[in-house]
């Protein structure tokens, strides 16, 4: 799901290192047939989902050196994410917060809790 001018995301700002997900659909039944009730699958302390919007990444910290002749143009700069719109994410679900937007369910998940991203584009 990309975000586009009329998504419901746009005006949702993810902040820091901060990675927002929507859980993906789990498995209804067992690899041999059995239907399994609902909740099974959410107790699982590894989830997968899709990447829906990303913070900008890590801040770098500026240096504290005031020097007159400087302006005061305090730009800050960051490390990017690794995760992209779009990626499939496997993470931690002890490091993920949980919230309801719009009647839906997301995580917000920190990247040092995700272990692995799958992306559709060559990279």
């Amino acid at each position: 799901m990309r975000l586009t001018t009329d998504n419901k995301f746009k005006k949702l700002i993810v902040i820091g290192d901060r990675v927002l997900i929507r859980p993906a659909k789990p498995n209804e039944r067992t690899e041999t047939g059995l239907y399994l009730p609902p909740g099974v699958g959410e107790r699982e302390k590894v989830q997968q989902g899709y990447v829906i919007k990303t913070g900008p990444g890590y801040a770098i910290p500026m240096p504290i050196e005031e020097e007159s002749w400087k302006g005061s143009e305090e730009q800050v700069r960051y490390v990017p994410l690794q995760a992209k719109e779009g990626d499939l994410a496997i993470f931690l679900l002890s490091g993920a917060t949980e919230v309801l937007y719009e009647n839906d369910k997301y995580y917000i998940v920190p990247q040092s809790a995700i272990l692995m991203l799958e992306r559709e584009e060559d990279m």
